[in-house]
């Protein structure tokens, strides 16, 4: 979908327009529990669901800003490092992918979240993508995240999870492949 826009910002902006919106934020943050029952095959797409804010576990990290005004359509493939710290001691059965989008070029300073936390905008038709992963109770998860177009169907994107812990309670190192439509 971001190909459409830059493919439409090139076509038909002229010299000093504006694209709105301007910017793009990855956000993640981290919970779950052991799902290691689900086929690695049902793994592939992502669930993607609301999620109460007061179930979310660990503190949220930015994995990337792009300004739609100056990006390729090559810069949307990114990755990007993250370590979470866990606010209280609970199970993580879910990694939390959202996106927050600005209007900074406006009179008024103007966006949306698709967050947990809705006190940022107002609710939207998108949904945090709910990866279940196999991990329990934690302190500290670092790992990375990559994300690009597939190469069969550019509409779709390819993301790449590798995360470890080394938590009191559980230990544990993985890379997981997701694709969403």
């Amino acid at each position: 979908m971001l190909d459409s826009v830059l493919y439409a910002r090139n076509k038909w902006l002229v010299d000093g327009g504006v694209v709105l919106p301007d910017k793009i934020e990855f956000w993640n943050s981290v919970y779950g529990f052991d799902m290691s029952c689900i086929k690695k095959k049902a793994m592939m797409e992502p669930l993607v669901d609301t999620v109460d804010p007061k179930l979310m576990v660990t503190d949220s990290r930015l994995l990337k800003t792009m300004d739609i005004s100056k990006m390729s359509s090559g810069d949307a493939s990114f990755t990007a490092p993250f370590k979470l710290v866990a606010q209280r001691n609970d199970y993580i059965h879910a990694r939390v992918a959202y996106f927050d989008v600005s209007f900074t070029m406006c009179h008024k300073l103007f966006g949306f979240s698709t967050g947990a936390d809705r006190s940022r905008g107002p609710h939207t038709g998108n949904k945090q993508s709910k990866d279940v992963l196999t991990i329990c109770e934690g302190e500290t998860i670092t790992g990375s995240m990559s994300v690009s177009y597939n190469k069969k169907n550019p509409r779709d994107v390819d993301i790449k999870l590798s995360y470890s812990l080394d938590g009191q309670h559980s230990k544990i190192s993985r890379t997981q492949h997701y694709k969403t439509r």
